[in-house]
């Protein structure tokens, strides 16, 4: 079974992007085009995560409320650390599946003890998932054909 860990270490995207909580949300909004992105850890000026901002937060925080991107903290509309759902490197996949589908989230930042180590997305467990199927699928033919080894 494939855990957290399996994902981080083949992820592209080794860095992890943040934000300052003083940051506006525009400025937050354009680092997410430019990076192709979903979501970005709030970081203060220690290093340390105090929440996690998404498009999700900006469509319903900003656009829903009628309030302005330019005039707006990303502070006022991020999900701060203490009701973030978080995952350690040594969760398992499926778990991370169950987590995204009951919480109705996008992406689960990852902690080892309390380092902040990553963040993956529905689109990294996805990925995950499909080529387990994938390879599941693959041994079963091969059993079938009589190539299995």
């Amino acid at each position: 079974m494939k855990i957290v860990r399996d994902i981080l270490g083949k992820k592209e995207q080794k860095e992890i992007w943040s934000v300052r909580p003083e940051s506006t949300v525009f400025d937050a909004l354009m680092l997410l085009k430019q990076k192709e992105i979903g979501a970005l850890m709030v970081m203060d000026g220690k290093g340390k995560v105090v929440g996690i901002f998404s498009e999700r937060d900006y469509a319903r925080k900003i656009i829903l409320k009628g309030k302005a991107s330019k005039d707006t903290a990303v502070e006022e509309i991020m999900t701060p650390a203490n009701k973030m759902y978080t995952v350690k490197p040594d969760t398992p996949i499926d778990h991370c599946m169950a987590l995204i589908t009951e919480r109705h989230i996008r992406h689960i930042p990852v902690f080892d003890k309390d380092k902040f180590v990553g963040i993956v997305s529905i689109g990294d467990v996805m990925k995950s998932v499909i080529a387990d199927r994938e390879d599941i699928i693959e041994h079963l033919n091969n059993y079938i054909a009589g190539t299995y080894m």
